[in-house]
Order: structure tokens, then sequence, then C-alpha cells
């Protein structure tokens, strides 16, 4: 059977304390094995955590710490659907702490440089197909926003 999951490689060697701070906070998320290092790994120390296994919100995850040849950017991101404003602000609020940093549209990067879009289901609902008036009224209102404003997106649609 062939299955398929996302291999994120932390320049920085975070992958187990990311991976933890997930299972920490992130429902449905865990950690599964931290993997040591063997003799002979470019740019690894032997015996360091290397390879490590989790699942993020019921999705099978891979962390690698490889040294700092590459880094994670936005080209990768976690799309973390939530239910309402005051999930919004929870999940952003701990995202961006510590280092994170918020970004536009719903996105920001946690500490470990990890890219997340912490999205309302209403920014889904009210966007649709993005064809009507409406739509495309919240759509225009959510490119302005940092964190998504549950109230503004509901306005613009509404006044649209």
């Amino acid at each position: 059977m062939v299955t398929v999951r996302p291999h994120l490689w932390f320049g920085n060697n975070k992958a187990a304390e990311a991976a933890a701070f997930y299972a920490e906070h992130v429902p449905g998320s865990s950690v599964e094995s931290v993997l040591k290092a063997p003799e002979g790994v470019p740019g690894v120390e032997p015996g360091t955590d290397f390879v490590v296994e989790c699942t993020v919100a019921g999705m099978p995850v891979i962390g690698l710490n490889a040294g700092p040849e590459l880094q994670l950017d936005e080209a990768f991101s976690f799309y973390l659907l939530v239910e309402g404003q005051d999930e919004v602000d929870h999940y952003w609020n701990l995202l961006t702490a510590d280092g994170g940093s918020p970004g536009p549209c719903g996105w920001c990067k946690d500490k470990f440089g990890v890219s997340w879009q912490v999205i309302p289901k209403e920014l889904e609902q009210l966007c649709g197909t993005y064809s009507t008036p409406a739509e495309i009224a919240a759509m225009n209102a959510m490119l302005k926003m940092g964190k998504i404003d549950v109230a503004g997106l509901r306005a613009a649609y509404d006044g649209a």
C-alpha cells in the first residue's frame, strides 16, 4: 500500500521539540518516535535527534533534523481549520508566541519556522466558490487581514 505524508526538514534541529509542542497543543497530535542519528550523517552529531515521526491533527508527519542547508518556508503550510473567532484567536496567539510571527491572510509561522494557515470554517463558508459579489467581498476582506476576523468577514459578505 502506498502512503503519502509530509516530510519537514528542520534546519534548526527542532523537529522533536516541534513535535512535542504540536502533541501538547493541537488536538489529534502525538509523537510516535524520535530516532537518533547514527555515525556518518553529514552535518548531524551522532546520537542527536534525527528523524521524528509524529501525527499533527491526525496526519502522519516526519520531521528531520539535518542541518542548516535547507530551511522551512511558506511553500509548505499546515491548514488549520478551526471553529469560530475564539479558536482563531487561541491558535494564532499560540503559534505566533515565543518567536513565531504573524503573516497576511490568516498565515503565520510558529517558533520552529513552520507555516500555518489559521482558518475559521466561516471563511470557507462565506467565500464559497468565489463567484458571487458577497463571496468576493468576503475574500477581499480576508486579503486585507493578518489574523482572520470572522466579524469582519461577515460584515463584508453582508454588505455586498
